[in-house]
Order: C-alpha cells, then structure tokens, then sequence
C-alpha cells in the first residue's frame, strides 16, 4: 500500500488537482489499483452543477492518469525522483457509463498495456460499487531528469 506521503513524493500533483488519496495494490511494470474518495468538499462540486453534484468525467480522468503515473513512475528501474515527470499524451476509447457523485469511492485501476522507452499506454477504468463508471486508454512520457 502506498499512501498519501509516499504518493505526493512520486507526483508533483497537489490540492486541489491531487485525485489519488491511496494506492491498496501495485505490480510493478504490470497494474496498480487506487482510490479516489469522492467528498462534497471538492472544489468543482461548486459549479457542477449547484444543486445536482456531479464529479465531471475530464476530472475521473485526470485521476486515472494520475493512477497511471504513479505505476508508470513506480515502476521504472531508477529510483522515483521530484525532477522524473509523467506528462499526459493522450486519450483513446474513453466512455463514461455512470455519474460519479459525493460519498462515492472511485476505484482506480490502470494496466500497463505498453512500455516502449519513455512512452507507456495504459487501459484504465474507474469502478465505483462494483459498476465501471468510466474507462479509457491513456498514454503519457516519461520525462528525463
């Protein structure tokens, strides 16, 4: 398990753009499974939508990148580093199956499905209870220090 500490030395996200709270597994080079707790204190809850919360599927995105990095960066062969980026490269096959609302878990999970130098692609998709609320195949780089 890796937690919030140990998270926010392996990315340089911070509040309010930090969307994994802990990481329950990692295979190294193979998946990861994190959490995202879903509270009405977040900030976007303010506009979207007043009266009827919505977490905006731009956002459950973001957090599954993050999930990706964080396996990504885990998983190279140097040791993790506050000068090693994970930069977004793009999105494929994203579909969004149900809202994500306050006092949701959002479950992350992301598999590597490529790693060619600095480039990965991962498959992700958030659950929450059970139900894939969204999924997407995601590509990033990985920065030289």
């Amino acid at each position: 398990m890796i937690d919030i500490k140990q998270i926010m030395e392996l990315i340089p996200h911070r509040y309010p753009l930090l969307l994994v709270d802990r990481v329950l597994e990692i295979d190294p080079g193979k998946s990861i499974r994190a959490i995202k707790c879903v509270t009405i204190n977040e900030s976007f809850f303010n506009g979207h939508f007043p009266g009827e919360p919505i977490m905006p599927g731009v956002l459950i995105i973001e957090a599954l990148a993050q999930a990706g990095g964080i396996l990504a960066l885990y998983s190279e062969e140097k040791a993790p580093s506050k000068n090693r980026l994970l930069l977004f490269r793009g999105i494929e096959k994203a579909k969004f199956r149900r809202t994500v609302v306050p006092g949701d878990r959002l479950e992350l999970h992301a598999t590597m499905l490529k790693k060619k130098r600095n480039f990965v692609t991962l498959a992700t998709k958030a659950i929450v209870d059970g139900e894939i609320a969204t999924e997407a195949e995601v590509s990033a780089f990985v920065s030289e220090e």
